[in-house]
């Protein structure tokens, strides 16, 4: 390092260390793709477990933790999401419900957020209760934003389902009626 060495810098791209190249891939497999984490869902899953994992740190701190285990909670299934959806395995497991699960857990994380950040800047006097409230608070909007963006993708879904059932129903009729009608 220093002094610097009349040495041409070596490529960065190759590593000096053979074991270094053999986990360098194993740990990029684990790690979200760059276009995902540029994406709004990426971004409000990353945002969710940010601010989760802030509020959780601002609870432990406090002298008295009532509230520790919504963060947490909230941190580790965002943490899932943000993997699973990264990882695409809402496309390898078609069982699940992916959307309405993440839809559930928003709707859910935003109410909960809501309440015991209420309950942390009213009730208690504590700085770090106080944070925590706050970081809450912001915790709430990204999950109301990332529940409503859900059910807007949702309905999407389901209207475009319906005018399609609409149409074929629609042409089936006037089959049945022109059928009819040439039999009489």
């Amino acid at each position: 390092m220093w002094p610097p060495s009349s040495e041409p810098d070596p490529d960065p791209e190759s590593p000096r260390d053979p074991r270094a190249s053999a986990a360098a891939p194993v740990l990029r497999a684990l790690l979200p793709a760059r276009a995902f984490l540029c994406s709004t869902k990426g971004r409000l899953l990353l945002a969710e477990s940010g601010l989760s994992f802030i509020t959780f740190i601002c609870y432990v701190v406090s002298s008295a933790s009532a509230f520790l285990t919504v963060p947490l909670l909230e941190f580790l299934l965002a943490l899932y999401f943000l993997f699973a959806d990264a990882m695409q395995l809402n496309d390898k497991w078609q069982g699940l419900c992916w959307p309405m699960m993440d839809f559930l857990r928003c709707v859910t994380a935003a109410l909960i957020y809501f309440v015991i950040s209420i309950t942390a800047v009213a009730k208690y006097s504590d700085g770090s209760y106080k944070a925590a409230g706050v970081f809450g608070f912001f915790a709430t909007i990204v999950f109301a934003v990332d529940f409503y963006l859900i059910f807007n993708d949702v309905a999407k879904f389901l209207k475009q389902g319906d005018s399609a059932d609409d149409t074929t129903a629609h042409r089936t009729e006037e089959d049945n009626s022109n059928s009819d009608s040439d039999s009489d």
